[in-house]
């Protein structure tokens, strides 16, 4: 295995949670933690991107983004990484199939929050990124509804899996994903980085003694 990648045995349940995590905050600690619980996986691994092609403008520099992440995800059944920068990827559909070269016997399952299922149509390649592993989907503060009924949940429609079999996740071969119900959080990197804006500006402009 190359240096510095997470290690992984053979028929470890590995769920994979990409973002810029810009910064990592309570939110994804707290869907990281019923990942675990609710899909029966034994490990997860952040991907710490170097970007999001998604968004309009670039994140802290990801060293940094790293190390406020490993600094309040210290479950040791978490591993934060910056695997797509080792593997030089952009697109996760990319990430995944390389993942599966290097990790053969290992069940990955990736991991995204509803608000992320209603956009999944917009991501490369994201039928192949269904095709090649389960996902499993965490409701997040005001995109319940809107995913469940989302272009996505409709074309995936037969291959979603009953709530009641949730646990069964990180064994199911693809194409599989359930969605389930988490208790909420309203935090998010958007508003942590205004609110570090916003208190930076304040502090400007306070007149000096």
């Amino acid at each position: 295995m190359r240096q510095g990648f997470p290690i992984a045995t053979a028929g470890q349940r590995v769920g994979l949670l990409g973002g810029s995590f810009d910064p990592a905050h309570e939110g994804h600690v707290r869907l990281t933690e019923e990942a675990l619980k609710r899909f029966g996986l034994d490990r997860v691994w952040w991907l710490v991107t170097p970007g999001n092609p998604l968004k309009a403008h670039g994140p802290a520099p990801l060293a940094e983004r790293i190390a406020f992440a490993r600094r309040i995800m210290d479950d040791p059944r978490v591993s934060v990484t910056g695997i797509e920068a080792m593997l030089g990827t952009t697109k996760t559909v990319d990430t995944i199939a390389e993942l599966q070269r290097l990790y053969p016997k290992v069940r990955f399952t990736w991991l995204m929050g509803s608000d992320n299922l209603v956009q999944f149509p917009r991501w490369d390649r994201w039928r192949e990124i269904a095709d090649r592993v389960p996902i499993g989907v965490l409701a997040r503060p005001g995109s319940r509804l809107q995913a469940r009924l989302s272009k996505a949940a409709r074309i995936m429609a037969a291959d979603r899996v009953p709530d009641s079999h949730a646990q069964l996740l990180g064994s199911t071969p693809p194409p599989a994903w359930v969605m389930v119900d988490m208790p909420l959080s309203n935090a998010s990197s958007t508003a942590i980085r205004a609110a570090r804006r916003a208190k930076a500006a304040a502090s400007k402009a306070k007149p000096r003694p």
